[in-house]
């Protein structure tokens, strides 16, 4: 069983280790919009589905309280995350609007819209981009695989970081990952290199 462990924990740092080369210019990019979109009042929402939804409330968190340092809270909401409200836009309407819904209620131009999924697929997310898009949102997607349908939904002024791994726990831990760091790059954006 330890050998099992030490071969788990090899497979995590050689996927990590492959898309990073792949991610590193990417998530420089989602950084500097995130960053653009907050040094004009604009706020980050973040959504996703399971572990996704865990991931994005990962990256609200550090973003509103605050990441490897003390800092100034910055605007960051999860979408989903109030289960009351999800339950009743699933309830009254569908639970494919579960976040455009809110998207469209919450969001204002220049806003940015952070989407986190391993398949790219569920109709939730595909609708919130559509939500976005109406509210002329920036919108980055961070998913696998071959980017499913949120994939040929993203237009030119939209970002994917497609990871090119398979396996949805190789993609989970490189999704977290990318996540802390792009909360690292927005503090050294917003508040300089630490001391």
């Amino acid at each position: 069983m330890e050998q099992r462990i030490i071969t788990l924990f090899h497979e995590s740092i050689e996927a990590k280790m492959q898309a990073g080369e792949y991610l590193a210019p990417l998530l420089c990019e989602a950084s500097e919009i995130m960053v653009h979109c907050l040094l004009n009042e604009g706020k980050i929402f973040t959504a996703g589905n399971g572990i996704s939804a865990a991931n994005a409330q990962v990256l609200s968190a550090n973003l509103c309280n605050h990441f490897e340092r003390e800092r100034p809270g910055l605007p960051a909401i999860t979408l989903g995350a109030d289960f009351t409200t999800q339950t009743s836009i699933a309830n009254d309407y569908s639970y494919n609007d579960i976040f455009a819904k809110q998207v469209r209620a919450l969001g204002h131009p220049g806003d940015c819209l952070l989407l986190i999924t391993t398949s790219g697929n569920p109709s939730n997310l595909v609708q919130a981009v559509a939500a976005a898009h109406e509210r002329e949102m920036n919108v980055i997607a961070l998913s696998g695989r071959d980017g499913g349908n949120i994939a040929s939904v993203l237009d030119a002024n939209d970002l994917e970081l497609r990871v090119p791994v398979n396996s949805n726990t190789r993609l989970h831990e490189i999704h977290l990952l990318s996540i802390f760091c792009l909360c690292d790059l927005i503090d050294q954006q917003l508040f300089g290199a630490e001391e």
